[in-house]
């Protein structure tokens, strides 16, 4: 575990929308011992405030109160006291309010930032927002560790260059963040792992949640968290203001 005050201090779970019937649209927030803030994923944009049409024709249901700005301020933050901003993948609803960050050091895999700013359809739509002149890149290579206690795990398979999160916490222990590499948690079963139908590719997804289910096993992950798990962030899971330390 974690217990520098360099390392993680504090996970929260933020549920900025609702995407079909019931199921979450994610941001987390990490802060370490000496006042570090990172934020993994921005959700959509303000714009989708109410009740909408997303990807797939799915209804989007983000009120007020659920907009990632709204939510910051609620735990006494600010676009600009964010420091880094993991980018798990540019999908429309992981990264559409990436423009109000241009104080942070977004953190990106280079596999994915290529294919995306290569024109690829599929990040066309909200490209205005993880692309505004003003955002800062740092583009990284395969897992990293982006602070002590806290690492980035590539995950392709849903898009290239996807990555999940590994976070240490001092008395949680790891908490992994599987992002869209195991949006629910019946993908963690290996030998029934398909190709769902937002997944690029089907070797990747598979070898990705092996790569996971590993790494949870090997580093005693005490807390797996799904992105689109709705009973997983409707039962039992803490939610923002609520924490993980």
């Amino acid at each position: 575990m974690t217990t520098t005050n360099q390392g993680p201090k504090r996970l929260y779970l933020m549920q900025l929308a609702t995407m079909g019937p019931g199921v979450p649209v994610p941001a987390y927030l990490i802060q370490t011992g000496d006042g570090i803030n990172v934020l993994v994923d921005t959700g959509f944009p303000a714009s989708m405030i109410g009740t909408t049409s997303g990807p797939g024709g799915r209804t989007i249901v983000m009120n007020e109160s659920d907009y990632l700005v709204n939510q910051l301020a609620a735990l006494g933050l600010k676009p600009g006291d964010i420091n880094y901003l993991i980018c798990t993948h540019f999908d429309m609803d992981h990264a559409s309010s990436h423009n109000l960050f241009p104080d942070a050091e977004l953190i990106v895999q280079r596999q994915h930032y290529e294919v995306a700013k290569g024109g690829h359809e599929r990040f066309a739509r909200n490209r205005e927002y993880w692309d505004a002149p003003n955002l800062h890149y740092r583009l990284v290579d395969g897992d990293t560790e982006l602070l002590p206690g806290i690492e980035l795990i590539e995950t392709s398979g849903h898009v290239p260059g996807h990555q999940s999160v590994l976070v240490r916490l001092p008395e949680t222990g790891p908490v992994l963040l599987a992002i869209d590499a195991a949006p629910v948690q019946e993908n963690l079963d290996v030998e029934k792992r398909k190709k769902g139908p937002m997944d690029m590719d089907e070797a990747g997804v598979i070898a990705s949640t092996r790569k996971l289910v590993d790494l949870a096993k090997r580093e005693g992950v005490t807390l797996i968290v799904h992105g689109h798990d709705a009973n997983q962030w409707q039962n039992g899971i803490k939610k923002a203001p609520e924490f993980y330390a």
